[in-house]
């Protein structure tokens, strides 16, 4: 049988070692298990330490922080594209207009889910396909619910154009991402990404930041982006019940009029869950 003989293959072999009966494991183990020279598994876990794939304590080596990101990251977008994908798939149908699903990572836009096609656009939209936020409906309506410190630190004074439409003031951002917030969540993409493009999104979300955003897009020529506006929000709208569902403290009866001292105030719970990890996907 022949052996592993690239470095993604040697990688992934050393990662798989561990599970949730070892999480931790020496180089000795890591060799016996993986079945790799001693001197080759010594080299990868370097540098896959230095990557922070991995963490080196004392004698042996842990999953690091890289990993347990990706892991949730996995997980999360799973269950966003569980919630949003039959929901996209009808949006797309009912509309003929391409339907998808993104994530925020910084100052980026990922595409995760996708239904549709026949743009310009589609390379860029397409599943792992990423693209600047501020030049796409989904991104500005996951931006909209950043605070301003959070969005300065994001982006210098000038931002990068992919479109002779495409905003490209940090100023000009915040005007737009006020209009947004003041159509609770609603964005609109007018060919700034890309020239016979434009889109329509509006945010997933509870009672935070935006987790994700959904978008349909279609030709300027043949498409209203006010007509199909209240199909993305009520889609959205949608999404976000499965994901956010009401909590017992939102239900509660109205006779009850303060809560106990050593209980959460309604809806606070809710806002530190939604602030801590709302937005973050990658």
């Amino acid at each position: 049988m022949t052996g592993p003989v690239s470095m993604i293959e040697r990688m992934t072999l050393i990662l798989e070692a561990f599970d949730a009966h070892t999480p931790r494991l020496t180089l000795a183990e890591l060799t016996e298990r993986t079945g790799l020279p001693r001197s080759t598994t010594h080299r990868i876990l370097d540098q896959l330490v230095a990557l922070r794939w991995l963490e080196h304590s004392g004698h042996s080596y842990v999953l690091g922080m890289r990993s347990l990101e990706l892991g949730g990251l996995a997980v999360a977008h799973h269950e966003l594209r569980q919630a949003a994908s039959p929901v996209l798939a009808e949006l797309h149908q009912r509309t003929g207009a391409v339907a998808t699903l993104a994530v925020l990572d910084r100052k980026d836009v990922v595409f995760v889910e996708r239904h549709g096609r026949g743009l310009p656009s589609d390379s860029i939209t397409r599943v792992g396909g990423r693209a600047p936020a501020h030049a796409t409906a989904a991104g500005k309506a996951m931006l909209a619910w950043l605070d301003d410190r959070t969005l300065g630190a994001l982006y210098g004074d000038r931002l990068g154009s992919r479109s002779p439409r495409t905003i490209t003031s940090l100023d000009a951002l915040r005007t737009d991402l006020a209009q947004v917030r003041s159509r609770h969540g609603l964005a609109f993409d007018r060919e700034e990404l890309c020239l016979g493009a434009v889109a329509v999104a509006a945010p997933l979300r509870g009672t935070g930041r935006a987790s994700g955003a959904l978008q349909l897009a279609g030709d300027p020529r043949r498409v209203s982006l006010e007509r199909l506006a209240p199909y993305v929000q009520e889609a959205a709208r949608k999404v976000s019940r499965t994901l956010y569902p009401a909590t017992p403290s939102r239900i509660r009866s109205r006779t009850v009029e303060q809560p106990a001292a050593s209980e959460w105030p309604p809806g606070a719970l809710d806002q530190l869950v939604q602030g801590i990890g709302g937005d973050y996907w990658l």
